[in-house]
């Protein structure tokens, strides 16, 4: 049945949603199956929606025979502000089959706030959560060993790429680059995993203490703390339609994950200005010299490089300070991270 909503639960879920997460999940060591939800973000996915409706319902039969789910699982999409008919398609499969559910949200919020809209839309009604994307190119047949981690008392199971050799070699380095900074920088990820886990209805309720406008999920399910599994999959070339994760969204992404989840780089400012300013004092303890000893030169060089490089520097760590400052202003203003437009349960 198709229930419209227009609540702004992208600022927070209140406490009687968590409760009811709480209430209604199960141990984790219950002899019954778990309810499962699988959290599927699409933005303009109107060519593979239907292929992945069919093979993750075809996967939650095996799964209901197997008794690894509950037959009250159900897949839910989450239709992230899309142009074509994506929300047409999921109204169609809801139709033809219940346990396909949907959200429609307003506009597009971008990837990690569909994502969250889709956990917190089924707290409550699941005892653990999958997300996957659309294109299912991370091999949905993994979920079983998510599950079966699940079950032994893991909150957060996570998919890692047992491979990246599907990728080409600039995505391969890019990937590779992305990782290693954003743990140098201290935000503490996991390697080669994206968006592909497994969370338990505590970690559910645990997300939903988080407040920020800037989301990280990656740090904040790191930053959780509850037990962590990683489970190895392989990924499958994508049927049809293009990516949606372009190097200019990576790039946001990245930067979202950097200032949300770390000071680093304005500790690296500092740093930066000492050393610049005890260049300065040894150029000047060698301009002293020269001119003590008469061999100083007229010229331009001296003067006018050090300004272009110390003017450089500064409008440098100036718009690294206002993307911090940026931040700040989002969060302050609290504005709904997402509005909830229309949802089919």
């Amino acid at each position: 049945m198709s229930t419209i909503t227009n609540n702004t639960a992208g600022t927070q879920t209140t406490a009687g949603a968590v409760s009811q997460g709480r209430a209604t999940a199960r141990g984790q060591n219950d002899a019954r199956p778990p309810v499962l939800a699988v959290v599927v973000p699409c933005f303009d996915e109107e060519e593979v929606v239907r292929s992945t409706a069919a093979r993750l319902a075809a996967l939650r039969e095996r799964l209901i025979a197997a008794a690894k789910i509950d037959a009250a699982s159900f897949v839910y999409f989450v239709d992230d502000g899309s142009r074509d008919g994506t929300w047409a398609a999921v109204e169609e499969l809801h139709r033809a089959d219940a346990s396909i559910k949907g959200l429609k949200l307003a506009r597009n919020v971008g990837m990690q706030n569909a994502l969250l809209a889709g956990l917190l839309g089924v707290l409550g009604h699941a005892d653990c959560a999958v997300t996957i994307d659309a294109d299912l190119q991370q091999d949905e047949r993994a979920i079983e060993t998510f599950l079966d981690r699940y079950a032994s008392g893991v909150h957060v199971v996570c998919g890692v790429r047992r491979s990246r050799s599907t990728d080409s070699w600039l995505k391969r380095m890019t990937a590779s680059f992305f990782y290693n900074l954003m743990n140098l920088m201290g935000a503490k990820i996991t390697k080669h995993h994206a968006e592909y886990r497994l969370l338990s209805s505590k970690a559910l309720a645990a997300l939903a203490e988080y407040r920020e406008s800037n989301l990280f999920l990656r740090g904040i399910v790191a930053d959780l703390g509850l037990r962590t599994e990683n489970v190895a999959f392989d990924v499958r070339p994508r049927e049809a339609g293009t990516t949606k994760h372009s190097p200019r969204k990576m790039i946001g992404l990245a930067l979202d994950g950097i200032t949300s989840f770390s000071v680093v780089p304005l500790r690296l400012v500092t740093a930066a200005g000492a050393l610049i300013f005890l260049f300065s004092c040894v150029m000047m303890l060698i301009y002293l010299y020269q001119k003590y000893e008469g061999e100083t030169l007229p010229g331009w060089a001296g003067t006018t490089i050090p300004i272009y490089f110390l003017g450089g520097v500064q409008i440098m760590f100036l718009g690294l300070v206002g993307e911090y400052v940026g931040k700040i202003y989002k969060e302050v203003k609290a504005r709904p991270r997402y509005i909830r437009d229309e949802e089919l349960f």
